[in-house]
């Protein structure tokens, strides 16, 4: 995958990628946490996205033969294959997995996926909303991120990284931030932490959206302006309501809004 491979052996001729953002993990330490926190059975479904040189996924295998992989580098592609052959279930999809179906993946009914890989910076946001329009069909994802991501899609109202980001995947997931990953535990080393995280979509919506798109678009409006107060961002929507009805207050700011709330005003706006 891009950013940092999961790989605990470099592979014999092969270098990092620059275009993809490759920095190969070598920690045996982290790769074993990982590992552990996935907590793969075998009947799993598990789908790794950016094998890299293979270091948790060779894990996986042990305890989830049908492993499939999604890889973009075609040279990591033989490597792969030579170094799994024993597994006969083991399937590399050479793909991108910003445009991948991941539906194509169930093979039964009621059969969920478990995602695990690392996402790279520059695709790490419309990756994860790509997973979540499938999330129906997840059971879960364990990612490696930049730390500052994570931070992100964790955090909740009035706290720093709190925005677009954090309330759209709350909204579908249970977030977990498990642990953060040190630059020394990649090679070559990047410039930025990582961490790794859980997402979990929730069995049931805690709050349900009318329209998702009124929802994504009333909390995009407030953190385009996020200095101002809701009043004053939101102006020329809250002009369609009427005051008594407004049940937030509207002096707060976009970070000071619960996810909660949000659901709730996107609800009165959509029904209008």
């Amino acid at each position: 995958m891009s950013r940092n491979s999961l790989s605990g052996n470099l592979v014999s001729g092969h270098k990092a990628r620059k275009r993809f953002g490759q920095n190969f993990l070598v920690d045996e330490g982290i790769i074993n946490h990982i590992v552990r926190s996935v907590h793969a059975k075998e009947d799993d479904r598990i789908v790794e996205i950016g094998p890299g040189q293979g270091a948790i996924t060779g894990p996986l295998l042990q305890t989830c033969p049908q492993l499939q992989v999604i890889e973009l580098d075609r040279d990591l592609v033989p490597i792969l294959l030579a170094q799994f052959a024993k597994y006969r279930d083991f399937k590399i999809h050479k793909a991108d997995a910003l445009q991948f179906d991941f539906s194509q993946l169930i093979s039964e009914e009621k059969q969920k996926l478990r995602i695990v890989g690392n996402l790279p910076y520059n695709i790490s946001t419309p990756l994860i909303f790509h997973l979540l329009s499938h999330q129906d069909l997840i059971q879960d994802m364990h990612f490696m991120l930049q730390k500052e991501v994570v931070q992100r899609l964790a955090a909740k109202e009035n706290e720093k990284h709190y925005g677009r980001l954090s309330i759209m995947a709350q909204y579908y997931c249970q977030v977990d931030h498990l642990f953060d990953v040190p630059p020394e535990s990649f090679h070559p080393a990047p410039k930025v932490e990582s961490a790794i995280v859980r997402l979990s979509p929730h069995s049931k919506l805690p709050y349900v959206a009318n329209n998702l798109k009124k929802l994504d678009a009333v909390v995009k409006t407030a953190f385009q302006q996020r200095r101002k107060t809701l009043r004053n961002s939101l102006k020329s929507q809250l002009e369609k309501l009427d005051a008594k009805d407004i049940n937030i207050d509207l002096s707060k700011r976009a970070e000071n809004i619960s996810l909660e709330e949000y659901v709730n005003l996107s609800n009165q706006l959509s029904a209008l």
